[in-house]
């Protein structure tokens, strides 16, 4: 199967974004829907170090609205900023659906005094020959972010929402080392995913009917090198 060849467990995804005064009004939407939400994971920090070739194919896919792209990233769970064991994930996205690619790191790749290019191999290291070529493919560690993210799901387990705020964005372009405290200024948002299988797109439409924010196209890449490439710190 190609990378673009739809899988049957693709879904497909809506992402809204609003600023942070408005998660309370987030928060009674959910609770005011006629479908049952529920928590279904505790609240966590999810971070990422997103990969890129050198010319930006990513970014620029994304820019120009391609229907077909993908996005390489390296992401693992916990509060603490340094670099952990997790997994390599390939974001793939086919018109209207969405799936990843996973490949476990069992292992910390970070050392203290670690090198970008070390973790890199590190973490290169554990994967097998797919894993690896995502890697090659994509050589530029671009930038890490982190973020809180919350998650729900309706009782049914058909459709999943989660919502991410106070997102922090670090620039890796740069860097011998990886940076873990000079970080881009950014805006106070939240953003807010709808996942579903195709079967349930009818479900889904009702509940954005009622979303107390408009559809908008959002992308954490493409805002986080946007941010990066203006040069404001914090």
């Amino acid at each position: 199967m190609g990378v673009f060849s739809i899988p049957d467990n693709a879904r497909q995804e809506i992402k809204f974004a609003c600023y942070l005064h408005d998660l309370d009004k987030i928060y009674t939407w959910l609770r005011s829907l006629e479908v049952t939400v529920r928590e279904s994971y505790p609240d966590r920090h999810v971070n990422n170090i997103y990969l890129d070739t050198y010319d930006y194919s990513a970014y620029t896919s994304n820019l120009s609205g391609e229907s077909k792209r993908t996005k390489v990233r390296y992401r693992w769970y916990g509060e603490s900023d340094l670099i952990d064991k997790g997994q390599l994930e390939v974001k793939t996205r086919r018109n209207y659906y969405g799936w990843k690619y996973v490949y476990k790191v069992s292992n910390n790749p970070y050392e203290h005094n670690s090198t970008l290019r070390e973790v890199f191999d590190n973490i290169r290291n554990e994967l097998d020959l797919n894993g690896r070529q995502w890697i090659d493919d994509n050589p530029l560690p671009v930038m890490m972010n982190r973020y809180r993210r919350s998650y729900f799901e309706t009782s049914d387990n058909k459709v999943r929402i989660t919502i991410d705020r106070f997102q922090k964005v670090f620039d890796q372009r740069l860097s011998i080392y990886p940076n873990f405290e000079k970080r881009a200024l950014l805006p106070d948002t939240i953003v807010i995913e709808i996942k579903f299988d195709r079967e349930y797109r009818e479900l889904v439409s009702d509940i954005v009917k009622t979303m107390p924010v408009r559809v908008s196209r959002h992308s954490k890449y493409m805002n986080a090198v946007n941010a990066i490439s203006w040069n404001t710190w914090v």
